[in-house]
């Protein structure tokens, strides 16, 4: 039996704690600046609730990131790729944002009972794809190598549970293996280096 969730919205139509993922998702879908998260018990839930979201949520963004400009060795006209996952499995999110500006390029998400390799994993093939699609020479950026490996390799190798939740989620992965094995790309993809930079321009800030 798949492991119930249940889902705090902190900010979307309706704030609350539900227990029913299509509930809350009503909630958040197409409502800008939403803050929401899963949790494992009801009682976690609730007191997350009550409580000031960043105390789990986004809390060490603002000190990770970093100026991109004073590092001269980011190519700056590239695009960023990265997912945010609440739980493991749990609700997932992945975009792309171009460097430069740090505008967001594309968003998908969330999905409920996914992953953030997944994630990770998608959000790569979507830009490469956009970018194939569009005939913008640049690069992508990711900081995940399982991703970067997943995508050579053209094989998103999971060990998720496909369970009814996430089965459009694995529709996605199926699509995204289907297009790595029927198409060439040029794109370059750059291991983006956390550790010296700081996060990624796509990071959701939810660390």
């Amino acid at each position: 039996m798949a492991k119930k969730n249940f889902y705090v919205v902190w900010n979307g139509v309706t704030p609350g704690v539900y227990s029913d993922w299509s509930k809350a998702k009503a909630q958040i879908e197409g409502y800008e600046g939403a803050i929401y998260k899963s949790f494992p018990t009801k009682e976690e839930a609730e007191k997350a609730y009550n409580d000031n979201p960043w105390q789990y949520i986004g809390k060490n963004a603002a000190k990770k990131k970093v100026s991109i400009n004073n590092i001269p060795e980011i190519i700056k006209d590239s695009l960023s790729v990265d997912a945010a996952c609440s739980g493991n499995p749990g609700l997932l999110e992945y975009r792309g944002v171009y460097v430069k500006t740090g505008e967001q390029v594309f968003h998908q998400g969330p999905f409920e009972k996914g992953t953030n390799n997944v994630g990770e994993f998608l959000a790569l093939v979507h830009g490469l794809a956009l970018l194939k699609q569009k005939k913008f020479n640049i690069p992508i950026y990711s900081d995940s190598v399982n991703a970067i490996k997943w995508v050579k390799d053209k094989k998103c190798k999971t060990k998720l549970e496909r369970v009814p939740e996430n089965e459009s989620l694995f529709y996605m992965i199926e699509r995204a293996e289907k297009w790595l094995r029927k198409n060439t790309y040029t794109t370059t993809i750059i291991k983006w280096k956390t550790d010296e930079w700081g996060e990624i321009p796509a990071d959701f800030g939810r660390k």
